[in-house]
């Protein structure tokens, strides 16, 4: 299966405050570093700003993380109800509280993953996994979602220890990033930035859409 490049990342216009930012992107993308370093940016600037990481993030959060990344096996249906259940947990618990407060939150991964990795790659269907998901957080969603767009091949190679869902191998992960870029045509609010620009870049151009 052929690989195209990245995808250039097209500036959007946000018609109101965001304060929750979600990053997306096949395994090994860089969302957990880029995610740090744009909450450092926000608490330079003055703001008050969280990190969330899904699977996880509550108490309940890290067990089914556990559960999903390191099982020897799952069901596919059990995986995206388990995911689901976390998600709202952390919605609720962290999530809402932080913008509440008036807080940023940044989170690495939230419900596009498993539109992406469930409901694509696995073939059960996107519009299904958005609706669990979606009925569970009821109305607890990002702002913004930024896609870090790297090869499929790129971003496996990266990976020193992956866990079950980046052991599927490349194809899984091509089927993963179609799906992403096809948010990001469809979806005003998903924006693709260049997975090999450096993390101040990307940190950048992140801030010159949601500031």
């Amino acid at each position: 299966m052929s690989i195209s490049g990245p995808v250039s990342h097209t500036a959007v216009t946000v018609s109101k405050v965001t304060k929750y930012v979600a990053l997306e992107g096949v395994d090994g993308s860089g969302k957990s570093t880029v995610g740090k370093a744009l909450v450092a940016r926000l608490a330079a600037a003055g703001e008050e700003a969280i990190l969330v990481r899904e699977p996880g993030g509550t108490e309940l959060g890290e067990v089914v993380r556990s559960l999903l990344l390191e099982s020897d096996s799952l069901d596919d249906w059990a995986e995206v109800f388990l995911f689901a259940a976390q998600r709202a947990e952390l919605a609720r618990e962290v999530i809402s509280p932080a913008l509440d407060a008036g807080t940023w939150v940044v989170s690495d991964r939230t419900y596009y993953s498993s539109i992406a990795y469930q409901g694509r790659a696995r073939g059960l269907g996107e519009e299904k996994v958005r609706l669990i998901n979606e009925t569970g957080l009821d109305g607890i969603v990002p702002d913004h979602v930024f896609v870090l767009d790297t090869l499929p091949d790129v971003a496996l190679a990266r990976q020193h220890s992956p866990d079950r869902i980046g052991r599927e191998g490349l194809d899984f992960q091509v089927a993963v990033r179609s799906c992403y870029l096809d948010l990001a045509r469809t979806e005003e609010k998903v924006s693709v930035l260049d997975g090999s620009l450096s993390v101040d870049e990307m940190v950048e151009r992140i801030m010159a859409v949601v500031a």
